[in-house]
Parts: C-alpha cells; structure tokens; sequence
C-alpha cells in the first residue's frame, strides 16, 4: 500500500557498508522501519543520509506492506529544515538523548496521532526558543501521558509519590520518593514549556531527571536508560 505521512525520525543504523535501516514514527501508522539500500553510495544518496539526524520531521511517500517486516521509502523530504536543532551544542544533545528514549519508549505499530501531533509540536517549539533548560524534564513526563503511565495528580497535596502507581500518598513505602524529591516532582507537574526555566538549579534538574528515568523503569518492561545519558548530564551541570 503506497503512504503519504509526516514521521518522526528515532533512530538510524547502519547495515553492512552501504545501507540503513531507519526507525520512524509515523502519523499514519505508528512505528515503522525502512530499509535504505545503498544510502552511502552516490551523491543524491550522500544528500538524503541528512534526512535521517534523529528527530527531524520528514514528509514521505513510502510501500507498506504491513507483514511486520522493513517498509521501503519512495519519496522523502523535511517537513520542516530545523534552524538550530542540529547546530546548538544544548539542543542536539537534548535531542540525541529524547530519540534513544523513544527508542525505548515507543513499542507499538499502531496510530497514534496525538502523539505524534504532540511530539511534532514540542520539537518545532525547541528550534524556536532559547530558554530550555527543563524542555526535555517536561517532554518526558508529558508523554507519560500517551504511555499511559501520566501521575494521578487528584492527590497531590499528599507528602510522598509512589512511582509504581503513579500516585500521591500519605504514606511513605520503599517504592516511594522522598518528601524532598515529591515536592521537587510536584513543583515539575505544573511546568509548561514557556514556563520559568530557572524554576530548577542543575542539582535539582539531575535529581529530576533520575526519577522520571526511574518512573520509565517501573512502567515499561525491559526500559533502558539511554547511552547519551552521561553527555546530557555534562551539558547540564
């Protein structure tokens, strides 16, 4: 079946000398994998290997075949040329940090528009703003929400949150934060993009970013804290 769809670039490995096999996110069909033959052979080629930088926007025409093996792409082109994405020392590595996290994170080959519609919103607001300090905090916390794992937030004056049920409890319990860090998630859950981002000191960001990857964990089976972890805690300390 020939597809006409926006996808999100994830991930793209090399195969063999030559080729690529390139993860995307579709608007149509969820998750997808192409196979990109001789993609580091001949100039034109050369050209579209640009394409694949984790987390560009891309327009594709592309065959689906659907039998849960790679697709193939017809035509491909950028949604949107990013300004500063791939340029700015902060954003690219904010960048390559998110994509190995939805690596992990996006599982199923199923439609999910409005995902897809929030990813592609949020990254388009990243090229386009200086201040970002928390920008990848509150990504990761609100895409719990199509995850299905967003905290229960109809409690949350109560002093502790348990991280395997999503909830605010009165109760401390070994799969609790402590009152400290509740307070600290707390004070995330309410943050907006164009909030403050000088809510947090770089302490508290690393602090911050340990329990969502922690909350990652308890929910989703066989999650993997990303390798460009440790480069993303450099930018920010």
């Amino acid at each position: 079946m020939l597809v006409k769809t926006k996808a999100i670039v994830i991930s793209a490995l090399k195969y063999q000398e030559k080729s690529l096999i390139v993860k995307c996110f579709t608007e149509t069909d969820g998750l997808k994998s192409y196979f990109v033959h001789n993609a580091f052979s001949g100039k034109n080629n050369r050209q579209k290997i640009a394409y694949f930088q984790p987390l560009n926007i891309l327009e594709i025409e592309a065959v689906h075949k659907n039998k849960g093996t790679l697709e193939n792409f017809k035509e491909i082109k950028l949604f949107a040329a990013y300004h500063t994405i791939h340029i700015d020392i902060v954003k690219s590595t904010i960048i390559i940090f998110l994509s190995e996290m939805l690596h992990h994170s996006i599982r199923e080959e199923e439609k999910n528009e409005d995902l897809f519609h929030f990813l592609e919103t949020a990254l388009l607001w990243l090229d386009s703003h200086d201040e970002i300090a928390n920008f990848h905090l509150i990504l990761l916390l609100e895409i719990t929400k199509f995850l299905g794992f967003y905290p229960d937030s109809s409690t949350n004056d109560y002093p502790f949150f348990e991280m395997t049920e999503g909830v605010f409890t009165p109760f401390q319990s070994l799969s609790c934060l402590s009152g400290e860090e509740t307070a600290l998630f707390r004070k995330l859950l309410a943050l907006r993009f164009d909030s403050n981002q000088q809510v947090f000191n770089g302490k508290e960001r690393q602090q911050l970013l340990k329990i969502i990857l922690d909350y990652y964990s308890f929910h989703l089976d066989g999650f993997r804290k990303p390798k460009s972890l440790e480069v993303l805690k450099e930018v920010f300390s």
